[in-house]
């Protein structure tokens, strides 16, 4: 029986080549994309869930209250480590403290992305080492571990355990151990792992800038243990007023990156929002994909009647004509499965490239075939049902007589699945305009500095001990105009600081500022806009290594009504301001303007360097490069420009907005498909009729216009339920942005024309043709 049902199923396959071409188009691209979008969803789900204690494996997350609100943050206290261990279900903990350095071995130099550790890290996370003992890799101070990779570099093919490599600043490290390279689904980042031992972190609870992880005793409950360890910065640090507000929770690292947003202290979300979104993009493409071969195989019901009509004759009952049916579903959501996988096996690299992430198709897995085949399996039943259903519950008299039940419910579901087609097509649209227009808002707003002509650089040993005479032979040899030092550069957001006081504060305010510190120049370097007062001059003004500059936001903050020579209090410390700037942009694009505090201090660990634009571009950059070379000899020079960092802030929103523009097109067509398959049964039903139209005289256009009209209905019905809904969406998606745009209405309307407009052009060709037969040979043919 199964055979024969296969056999019939083949056939009708061929029999149908329009038919089938269109169908299996569909599903397999409906298909290819969702099985693209669930790989990327599936790594998402899959980030740092590898490793073996992940159960009991925890972030330290840092709660205080700032602006309003109960901020959580991951920077730590390096005391905190020590302390978490003094509770009995805290069985190991490691700190992790970021590094950028440079290996020398041999007549090599090699920059490496390093942490700093302790030993618990290589037995509480599961990083295997290929060489060496996970227990005592980094016991010695100037021990260090290193990936395959970085071994590779610095080694070739030659046994790295036991080797010793140097860096410029003269410290020493012998390799202890190597490390298989990290996979793609870690949030972790590292090419080496030294001893903490060797890492000079102050031993101060006010200096937050290390990340924590602890691992847990099997069984300890999680709420009682932040129950006990919440109140561990103030119990240790009894009358420090200013880490009075703080305290510690521990987080587990299975939900850092699915759930590592928080609001006012709560979990809020995260990349897992990201990832929902993307389901529900796959689910959208592959309903779209189904509702076409619903939608063709009811369409081609009158040439199927007559076969559903003897086969019941001569003794069928419905259940085998629903499995033929579903078992045709099947066979070709199968054909559509295998075509789908060689598409993803070839788009896959380009798909990589897009989502700047490494996928692989795990095709040793049984799992991944047994979920593959249970997608088929579903999608065939899901495309197939209904037309099964359909199909099987035609009365054998009836049409045998040429008459087919309820004519009304032939065309009635398939408008109805025509409108939900195009209701998601529609709704995708606008959500594609809007996400660009969002992107856009973003990118063209006033970010208060001049990013153009603007580079800099780290200041290695090698350039601050130069530093002055690097920065007279810039300024001399006319290739910049301005130079200047600061802990950060005018783009990225390096740290907050909070617990300040000045006079007439709100007692309960305890306002967070974007810290920088510059000793000289770093206003007109930057390109920021100076509104009163003055910049920061340490060689002019001494007293200026407790001077600051604010800008407009953080003025607002404080009060004052002439901030220049007021005062703020940082515990001992009496900061005078000197200067206001007008707001700068420091964090992402889409988050307002942050009040932003810059210090005097006397070092620093960025050089400034604002190009002279008025010599060429290149011969600049190439020039300063040469200068930076003379004075950086031990180091690799490596000049960074601020318009490119401040760029890839976008990266990811581009990459978003592009993953997103690629499926809704994918829907869009698969959805257009679809709409060309009815039209093409449109026209062959209708044929007797346009040729009788037109010898009794109608004119081309008018037949066009008779065979779109239903489609036109049926896409402005689909325009009418998709605008509200989307208007809805969009207004609550902006809501995550705190600098939006705004949903207008041409955004709607554009959308809807949009959607007109590719479905007159899909059915266009089809029906015209139609339309320019010749009638005696439609009515010879009907």
């Amino acid at each position: 029986m199964f055979s024969n049902y296969f056999k019939i199923a083949w056939r009708n396959l061929f029999k149908n080549k329009v038919h089938s071409l269109i169908n299996m188009t569909g599903l397999a691209l409906g298909m290819a994309a969702a099985t693209l979008l669930l790989l990327n969803i599936q790594h998402g789900l899959s980030i740092d869930q590898f490793h073996e204690k992940k159960a009991n494996l925890y972030l330290a997350y840092n709660k205080a209250f700032i602006n309003g609100s109960i901020a959580c943050y991951d920077a730590t206290a390096a005391p905190l480590a020590a302390a978490l261990k003094n509770y009995p279900e805290v069985k190991n903990v490691a700190r992790l403290a970021g590094a950028n350095m440079l290996f020398r071995y041999a007549d090599k130099k090699i920059a490496a992305n390093g942490n700093f550790t302790d030993p618990a890290f290589l037995s509480m996370f599961s990083f295997p080492l290929i060489s060496g003992n996970v227990q005592t890799a980094l016991a010695g101070p100037n021990d260090i571990v290193l990936t395959q990779q970085l071994a590779t570099k610095l080694f070739g093919s030659e046994d790295p355990i036991n080797k010793v490599i140097t860096t410029p600043t003269g410290n020493t490290f012998t390799v202890t151990g190597v490390l298989r390279d990290l996979p793609a689904n870690t949030q972790f980042n590292f090419e080496c792992l030294m001893s903490w031992t060797l890492f000079h972190s102050p031993s101060s609870w006010k200096n937050q800038d290390v990340v924590t992880y602890a691992e847990l005793v099997p069984g300890a409950n999680i709420d009682a243990v932040n129950g006990k360890i919440a109140n561990i910065i103030s119990n240790n640090n009894p009358g420090e007023q200013a880490l009075s507000t703080h305290s510690i929770s521990l987080y587990p690292l299975t939900k850092v990156w699915l759930e590592g947003r928080f609001e006012n202290g709560k979990p809020a979300g995260g990349n897992i929002d990201n990832l929902k979104m993307l389901g529900g993009l796959a689910a959208i493409i592959l309903l779209i994909a189904c509702i076409n071969f619903m939608n063709l195989s009811t369409a081609r019901s009158e040439k199927r009647a007559k076969e559903v009509g003897i086969r019941k004759v001569i003794g069928a009952e419905r259940r085998s004509l629903i499995l033929q049916f579903i078992g045709e579903s099947v066979l070709m959501a199968l054909l559509a499965g295998m075509i789908a996988l060689i598409v993803v096996t070839l788009v896959l690299p380009s798909f990589d490239t897009l989502i700047s992430t490494k996928l692989t198709m795990p095709w040793l897995s049984p799992l991944f075939w047994f979920a593959a085949l249970a997608f088929i399996l579903l999608t065939g039943l899901l495309a197939g049902s209904y037309p099964a259903f359909y199909l099987s519950s035609f009365k054998p008299i009836k049409v045998l007589k040429g008459i087919l039940q309820n004519g009304n419910a032939l065309v009635k579901p398939r408008k109805v699945l025509v409108v939900v087609q195009f209701v998601f097509s529609i709704f995708l649209i606008n959500f594609t305009v809007i996400y660009q227009k969002q992107v856009r808002y973003e990118l063209n707003r006033e970010v208060g500095y001049t990013r153009d002509d603007l580079v800099f650089h780290t200041l290695t040993p090698d350039l601050r001990q130069h530093y002055a005479a690097v920065k007279n032979e810039l300024l001399g040899a006319g290739v910049a105009s301005s130079v200047s030092e600061s802990n950060t550069t005018v783009t990225r957001d390096q740290g907050q600081e909070s617990g300040l006081k000045w006079a007439a504060m709100d007692p309960k305010a305890n306002p967070g500022f974007v810290l920088m510190m510059e000793n000289g120049g770093f206003v007109q370097t930057s390109g920021l806009s100076l509104i009163a007062g003055r910049d920061i001059d340490i060689d002019k003004y001494p007293g200026d290594t407790l001077a600051c500059v604010i800008n407009e936001t953080s003025a607002r903050i404080l009060g004052f009504k002439n901030p220049i020579g007021s005062i703020i209090n940082d515990e001992a410390e009496r900061w005078k301001i000197v200067g206001v700037v007008k707001d700068f942009l420091v964090d992402q694009p889409d988050q307002g303007m942050p009040p932003v505090l810059i210090k005097g201090a006397v070092s620093a660990g960025v050089i400034n360097i604002r190009i002279n634009k008025n010599r060429p571009f290149d011969q600049n950059v190439r020039q300063i490069e040469a200068i930076l070379k003379r004075y950086n000899p031990s180091f690799i020079t490596n000049l960074q420009f601020a318009d490119k960092d401040y760029a890839f802030k976008f990266q990811q929103a581009r990459n978003t907005a592009l993953l997103i523009n690629t499926f809704t097109f994918i829907a869009i067509f698969v959805s257009c498909m679809g709409l060309f398959g009815l039209a093409i049964y449109t026209t062959e039903n209708r044929t007797r009729e346009i040729g009788i139209r037109k010898v009794l005289g109608s004119s081309v256009g008018g037949i066009v216009a008779l065979l779109t009209i239903d489609f036109v209905k049926l896409v402005l019905v689909s325009i009418l339920i998709a605008s509200p809904m989307a208007w809805l969406f969009m207004n609550n998606f902006l809501l995550h942005y705190s600098y939006r745009t705004t949903v207008d209405g041409w955004v709607l309307l554009i959308s809807g024309i949009a959607a007109l407009f590719l479905a007159l052009v899909t059915i266009g060709f089809q029906v015209t043709r139609a339309a320019l037969q010749n009638p005696v040979k439609n009515l010879r043919a009907a």
